[in-house]
This record gives structure tokens, C-alpha cells and sequence, in this order.
């Protein structure tokens, strides 16, 4: 009757020896580190009015949303958030919901029919892949940011082409302009995942879409998750009325899921509209990065030149780099561990993103245990 735990313990000591166990790290309100892991890029999640906004909101409505969308979890909070984001982002409509893997599960499913040619970059988040897993399809799978790639994918319509704007494990941007030029002239879709962008590229922080020119493109669908530049949590699909029609009426992860917590809607509409005024904060968390890739490269690191606020440092295996992540952890630096099978190309990494809310000096200081405690690389025979 314990075979099914025997197999489980088992596949725990593969990882274990692969160096793939994850562990979850409590924290507390006040942990004292410098937290260049999180995605808070403009840091909003602890500003004084998107706490005010959270406070007011969970006093007058409470806890949670007490029902799914279409029950009673739909507020006036959560259309006056969808009009913003529609506004914000240049399209014609918006739908939020609880996450942005949800919105992404629901926008993949929603675009696909049974002849629909999906083409999905190589790099692309969990949560597109596996909303394009629920469709049942077989995705033609491109080089990362390859428009050749695309180009030569692009053989049949109606055809889907899926990306971010700036991937979540490199911090590149995709060449979204590129990209809309071949699926215009291929007559098809085009789907962007704008989470690490949102609030940090674009006018007035609209994101990767609208930075390319793409702002309220009918032929382009825009997701967003609302738990990193806005610092609270849910997701966005935004696009044509036609297809939020369509999510509203026929979307499983809409119809299906507790709506928003009010009071987190209330917090991402005053961190909204903090971030469209924020462009001193974009200026600075460009600044930075730009000084970190600068600061890593010559202690002989390899990092990814940074296009947002997503930095990545190369490591030499998965346990050096839970060990290093452990080392910075020790002296006072909270960074990200990215490993197989997280990372699409079997590279392990430290992930770092930028937080404005964070002192420059902390934040310098941040990247000289970075460099001081990085592990030093095997000697060549």
C-alpha cells in the first residue's frame, strides 16, 4: 500500500543527487536582507498609498471576494482596475484575473482551435507552455528569439505565434516589432506575455507591447501578471472586447476561480497609477542594471546584458549554484536560484532583479557579495 510514497521518496534522491531539491525559506515582515530575488522592480508592494488603497478596500469589503467573477467576486474595484490596464496598455478591453499564470492558462486556450498552428518561442514561461498543453496541440517550437525560426514556422493559417517581451530567466527582450511584421503578413495572432516588462519599458512604463508600437494592435493579445512592477498579485488579459467577450463567456480559469481578493485589486490600482507616473524610477532601475552587468562582467562573470530589470549570472552546475545562492543568503543578499528543469536550456543560474525601493548603497553592496562569493571556476587541464 506504500509503493506509490516508495517512488516518490526515490525520484526525491535523483534530485537530491542531481542537486534539484527546492526548499520553501519562510520569511518574515521584517527579514533583514537586500532582496534582489523578488520582482517588486518599482518597489510599490510597500508604499504608502497602495497600503493605504489595500487597508480601505479590506476594511469595506473584507478578506476575500467571497465567489468566482461571475457569482459575486466581481466589484467595483476590480472594473475600475480592468478600465486602467485597458487604458494603460492601449487597448480595448482588459479582464483581470487571480494570477497571471491563470490569465495565461485562459488567453492560450481561448486563441487556439482544433487547425490552429501554435508557434511558441523556446525560452517561453511554464505557464504558456502549459496553456499550450491544454489545448491538446503540437507547437512548432522555435529558437529563442529567432525570427528566421518564426519565418520558416509560420506555414499554415490560422497560426498563434507565442512569446514574452522580456523573458523571465535571461531578461532579454523579444523583437516584438519583428515579430508583428510576420505575423501580419502571415494573418495571424500574436501573443505576448508582458510580465517582466510592465512598468519597466514603454511610455509611462506600458510595457514591451506598447514600447515596439504595438499598443492596440487587433492582432495582438497581451498578458501580464500584476505581482511584479505593481508589487500585488493577479493577472491581466488584454486585447479586443471581442475576445474578453469570448474569456468572460468560455474561459475555464476565469469562470471556474475565486476572483481577486478585493483589497489586492485596490493596492495594483494605486501602484497602477504610481507606476505610469514613475519614470524616474524606470530611469534609476535602468541605471542599475546596467552598473550590475557592468560590475559582474568584470569580475569575469557571465551575465546576460540586460534589456528591463531581469539580470542573469551563469553558475557552473545546479549544486554551485544552490551554494552560492547560500553564500550571498549568509551575508545579508537574497538572490534567485535558477535550475533545470526551470531554465529551457539545462543552464543553471542566479537570477537577480532590480528593486528601486532598495538604498543604492545596499544595492551596491549587494553585487560585491555577489562577486565575492562566487564560486571559482574549475582549473582548466
Amino acid at each position: 500500500m506504500t509503493r506509490w510514497l516508495d517512488a516518490l521518496d526515490r525520484k526525491a534522491g535523483l534530485r537530491a543527487r542531481a542537486g534539484l531539491t527546492r526548499r520553501l525559506r519562510p520569511r518574515g515582515a521584517s527579514e533583514e536582507v537586500t532582496d534582489l530575488a523578488g520582482n517588486d522592480y518599482l518597489g510599490l508592494s510597500r508604499h504608502p498609498q497602495v497600503i493605504a488603497a489595500a487597508t480601505e478596500a479590506l476594511r469595506r469589503y473584507g478578506a476575500g471576494a467571497t465567489g468566482s467573477r461571475l457569482v459575486r467576486g466581481s466589484t467595483d474595484l476590480h472594473a475600475s482596475l480592468e478600465a486602467a490596464l485597458a487604458d494603460w496598455l492601449g487597448a480595448e478591453s482588459a479582464l483581470v484575473y487571480s494570477s497571471g499564470y491563470l490569465a495565461n492558462l485562459g488567453a492560450v486556450r481561448a486563441l487556439v482551435q482544433p487547425s490552429t498552428l501554435l508557434i511558441s518561442d523556446a525560452h517561453n514561461h511554464a505557464s504558456l507552455v502549459d496553456g499550450i498543453r491544454l489545448t491538446g496541440a503540437s507547437p512548432v517550437i522555435t529558437p529563442h528569439n529567432s525570427l528566421p525560426g518564426v519565418r520558416e514556422a509560420l506555414v499554415t493559417s490560422p497560426a498563434l505565434v507565442i512569446t514574452e517581451s522580456v523573458f523571465s530567466v535571461d531578461g532579454d527582450l523579444a523583437p516584438l516589432a519583428g515579430l508583428h511584421a510576420l505575423t501580419t503578413a502571415s494573418d495571424a495572432l500574436l501573443l505576448v506575455d508582458d510580465a517582466h516588462a510592465l512598468g519597466v519599458l514603454g511610455p509611462s512604463g506600458a510595457g514591451g507591447v506598447a514600447g515596439a508600437g504595438l499598443a492596440g494592435a487587433s492582432d495582438v493579445v497581451v498578458t501580464a501578471t500584476l505581482s511584479k512592477s505593481l508589487g500585488a498579485a493577479g493577472g491581466v488579459v488584454a486585447g479586443p472586447a471581442a475576445l474578453i467577450r469570448h474569456l468572460v463567456d468560455t474561459g475555464r480559469t476565469f469562470i471556474y476561480d475565486t476572483a481577486l481578493p478585493p483589497a489586492t485589486a485596490a493596492a495594483a490600482l494605486a501602484a497602477l497609477e504610481l507606476a505610469r507616473s514613475g519614470d524616474d524610477a524606470r530611469a534609476e532601475l535602468a541605471a542599475r542594471a546596467a552598473l550590475a552587468h557592468e560590475r559582474l562582467t568584470a569580475a569575469g562573470l557571465t551575465s546576460a546584458r540586460p534589456d528591463a530589470g531581469v539580470i542573469s549570472v551563469t553558475a557552473p552546475g545546479p549544486s554551485e549554484a544552490v551554494a552560492w545562492a547560500a553564500d550571498c543568503r549568509e551575508q545579508g543578499v537574497a538572490v534567485g536560484c535558477f535550475r533545470p528543469p526551470t531554465t529551457p536550456d539545462h543552464r543553471s543560474r542566479l537570477r537577480l532583479t532590480i528593486n528601486v525601493g532598495i538604498p543604492r548603497p545596499d544595492f551596491e553592496r549587494a553585487l560585491d557579495v555577489i562577486v565575492k562569493t562566487a564560486p571559482t571556476p574549475d582549473p582548466t587541464p
